[in-house]
Formats: structure tokens, C-alpha cells, sequence
């Protein structure tokens, strides 16, 4: 081999060895910053640990808002028509937020079973609900949105 292919041949193995790292510390960074959608009834089936963060969606159930009087402080439940989570959040909720509408809430689930919510979001308007919550409701069933507002 003469000493020109020789450079070459390690040029590009340190390129690829390059390149290769590149996309493993990318891949592991990526990974630890996705939020994985789960609906309450996976919540209930998958035992997960605690502090791991997940966007949990459903639909919130009526009567089940309930505020603290002297803080921005709020206990509601999210359903998908087959299981109940109870969600606590901290702070100013969307001004689209109803009780029997779609919600998504990005948190943790504490010790106690309670979704500990970060950030919490309404739909938009009343033709969107996001898809992550009209996929699970659909696969529910037909009179799932009905039922679900009755809890």
C-alpha cells in the first residue's frame, strides 16, 4: 500500500468514526428529551417510575375541577372512558379549559398515584381535538365522549 492510499484509508476511517459518535450522542440526547403520550388506561396497566415525564391526554372530567382558594393551585381528572387519572397542576390554566373537553397535561405521576402536571393544554377551538386524544377516544367507542362527560 502506498503511503497516499494509506493517509486516504485513515482519512476516512477517522471521518466515519466521526460521524458515527456524532450520531450516537445525538441519538442519546434525543432520547432523553422525548415525551412519550400515554392515555390513563396505560397508566393504570404500566407500573412507571416515578418522576419520569410523559404527556398524559384525555378528556377532563366534569365536576372534577377543583380549585384552591387562595393559590393558582388545581385538582381536576382526565378520563379516556376507561380508567380515571387525577391531575394536580400549579398555575394559570388555558383559557380553553373546560371540564368534558380534550386536554393534554405534560408532568410526572407522584408516589400517590396523582399526575403532577407541568404545563397543561387546551384545545383551540371547538372543531380540534389533539390527535393523540381523538385516536384513543375513537378506539373507546362511539358513546365514549358521552360517558366520559357523566363521571
Amino acid at each position: 500500500m502506498t503511503p497516499t492510499r494509506k493517509r486516504r484509508l485513515i482519512t476516512i476511517l477517522l471521518v466515519l468514526a466521526g460521524v458515527a459518535s456524532a450520531a450516537v450522542v445525538a441519538s442519546f440526547a434525543l432520547k432523553q428529551n422525548m415525551l412519550y403520550y400515554i392515555h390513563p388506561s396505560e397508566v393504570l396497566a404500566q407500573s412507571l417510575p416515578p418522576e419520569r415525564q410523559f404527556r398524559l391526554g384525555g378528556l377532563v372530567v366534569n365536576d372534577s375541577v377543583q380549585r384552591a382558594g387562595d393559590s393558582l393551585a388545581v385538582r381536576f381528572s382526565v378520563t379516556d372512558c376507561s380508567a380515571v387519572i387525577p391531575v394536580s397542576y400549579d398555575g394559570i390554566l388555558p383559557d380553553l379549559f373546560r371540564e368534558g373537553e380534550a386536554v393534554i397535561a405534560i408532568g410526572s405521576l407522584n408516589a400517590d398515584g396523582v399526575f403532577q402536571a407541568n404545563e397543561v393544554l387546551a384545545k383551540h377551538d371547538e372543531n380540534y381535538m389533539p390527535p393523540e386524544v381523538a385516536e384513543t377516544l375513537k378506539t373507546a367507542g362511539p358513546a365514549c365522549a358521552e360517558s366520559a362527560l357523566d363521571r
